[in-house]
């Protein structure tokens, strides 16, 4: 199993707009072939910073999950939001 972690930096004026959008692509993205489990959270001293933490059961879901049309429209969308770049950590679940 993979998991995912993605700390995810937003402007002040986008932390709330995207809250709201992550409800809705939420389900879109769970119901991905391979996906385990996905979870958002939010950094208690400074909230605009979030982290999704996603269980894939391999490598190749999270990599057909990047290359669908879903995060193709999904992050794009994101991104937009960020206040820095995105980081990112695949971790081998031992």
């Amino acid at each position: 199993m993979i998991l995912r972690l993605v700390k995810m930096h937003f402007n002040d004026s986008d932390s709330a707009r995207f809250l709201a959008y992550f409800e809705t692509i939420k389900e879109k993205i769970e119901a991905m072939p391979g996906i385990i489990s996905l979870k958002l959270y939010q950094d208690k001293t400074n909230a605009n910073i979030f982290f999704t933490h996603s269980v894939w059961l391999n490598t190749q879901s999270l990599d057909a999950y990047r290359q669908s049309e879903a995060f193709k429209e999904i992050w794009p969308k994101t991104k937009a939001m960020f206040a820095s770049n995105a980081e990112a950590w695949s971790l081998k679940l031992k």
